[in-house]
């Protein structure tokens, strides 16, 4: 009896620990994704003021279209940080699966807002294009936006590696997909240097390459824009994980001793954490604190591998004989 009280004692002792290792991981995990979007922002800052600055004293589209989805990016990067700070608050009353939707709504958000861009820059390209077509001139970029157009490119893709670095360690949804921005910020740029030199180098008669390079830009931003809008969707309408990761879950569970027949297998995202709810049949004479600590066992290796903000629901029934539940020998059968 005392040992059994000691294991259980020890038990708790484990699971207070994690707990606060969880919280102290939690916050460490805020704090730095807070400092690389800040960096990040303050990187976008500067670049909205030389791209407008360049685009209107250097007579060039897909500069001005450049500073437009620089400015989405700053202001996807405090969409972030709010939706960040929100999506770290712990479980309360009002929430209790915690506020990790709150992320997912934000990657949400910027999926939608670089949408807009994509299409903003492509319609402006085309009506550039098509006046070049019906026979009118573009004034010809200067030099000086095709180098706020390199340092762009530069600046916004050191952004992105230290971002996404960020986003995939602490596994931040909201935070990688910033960093998409950050790379497609980085694509835009690329297509306007090339516009613009292309512009400034070969003459009067190849001013057309600069709206040129914005419709190709804009198709660039649209692409990674479908993808992150979608991929927030599906979870906000609680699409279930991969098979594989699904798979590797039922893999984990049976690893545990007289686990066997899992059925009834839920999963989904709920922001940067995951949802797990499963049946596990185990042998039906077992006690009830045997079954306790196995199922503690399988939570405990899930988490290991999930995440300690992993949610786990586990239901355990007795192994059918015969396809019918009968009771362990010398029980009763439980009246209908």
């Amino acid at each position: 009896m005392g040992a059994m009280v000691c294991d259980t004692c020890c038990g708790q002792r484990q699971m207070d620990m994690e707990k606060d290792k969880g919280a102290d991981d939690a916050l460490r995990r805020q704090r730095r994704l807070r400092r690389v979007t800040l960096r990040g922002s303050v990187i976008n800052g500067g670049l909205v003021a030389l791209k407008f600055a360049a685009g209107v004293a250097g007579h060039s589209a897909a500069m001005l279209a450049d500073a437009v989805h620089s400015c989405s990016d700053f202001a996807t990067d405090m969409v972030v940080l709010v939706f960040m700070k929100v999506g770290a608050k712990p479980r309360d009353a009002s929430h209790h699966y915690g506020h990790g939707k709150f992320e997912t709504l934000a990657t949400f958000l910027i999926g939608v807002t670089l949408l807009a861009v994509g299409v903003t820059i492509a319609v402006g390209g085309i009506r550039s294009i098509a006046s070049v077509v019906a026979g009118g001139t573009l004034p010809a970029p200067s030099q000086f936006a095709f180098w706020v157009a390199i340092a762009s490119i530069v600046l916004k893709e050191w952004a992105y590696r230290f971002t996404v670095r960020a986003g995939r360690e602490e596994r931040s949804e909201a935070v990688m997909a910033n960093a998409w921005h950050h790379r497609s910020d980085a694509l835009s740029s690329v297509g306007t240097a090339l516009g613009i030199g292309g512009a400034v180098f070969l003459g009067p008669r190849w001013t057309v390459l600069d709206p040129i390079a914005a419709v190709v830009v804009s198709v660039f931003i649209f692409k990674v824009a479908l993808q992150l809008t979608l991929q927030a969707l599906n979870e906000l309408l609680e699409r279930s994980l991969p098979q594989e990761t699904e798979e590797e879950i039922l893999r984990i569970a049976r690893q545990e001793d007289g686990v066997s027949e899992i059925h009834n297998l839920y999963t989904r995202r709920i922001g940067n954490d995951i949802a797990i709810e499963m049946h596990l049949r185990m042998p039906g004479d077992i006690t009830l604190y045997d079954s306790h600590e196995r199922t503690a066992a399988i939570e405990r290796r899930l988490r290991t591998r999930f995440g300690q903000g992993t949610h786990i629901n586990l239901h355990v029934e007795p192994i059918k004989v015969d396809g019918e539940y009968r009771p362990p020998h010398g029980g009763h059968t439980p009246t209908p």
